[in-house]
């Protein structure tokens, strides 16, 4: 299947996020709810097991065929870096992204380290 076959119904964002980026990511219009229940996003709070983010990330790369672009608060993503790291799917692209109390770490960026890699740096 080409790329733009795969592209063609994916017209979502996911969101795996903290409550405040979930907040203006929301409000923006990013979230949307479908008729039979299921969410776009999911908000992770201090008490979220581990295992319930790893649950949505592969829901919402692998089960979900209307996602093009996952959001991960970056500080999220470390919790299930090893799940993270192994993720290599063209669709939905994975960006990591800052919140509020904890600023964006480039190092730490699994999709970047590809990509200097790729340039040999």
């Amino acid at each position: 299947m080409s790329v733009a076959a795969q592209a063609a119904d994916r017209q979502l964002v996911g969101l795996i996020v903290d409550e405040d980026s979930a907040t203006g990511l929301l409000l923006a219009g990013v979230g949307e709810v479908s008729p039979d229940g299921s969410k776009n996003f999911f908000i992770v709070g201090s008490g979220t097991p581990v295992a319930e983010i790893e649950e949505h990330f592969t829901t919402l790369t692998q089960t979900r065929k209307d996602i093009g672009i996952l959001l991960i608060n970056q500080h999220l993503a470390e919790k299930i870096r090893p799940i993270v790291d192994k993720y290599a799917q063209a669709f939905p692209a994975l960006l990591e992204i800052p919140s509020k109390d904890h600023p964006y770490d480039p190092s730490k960026d699994s999709v970047l380290k590809r990509v200097q890699k790729l340039f040999g740096e």
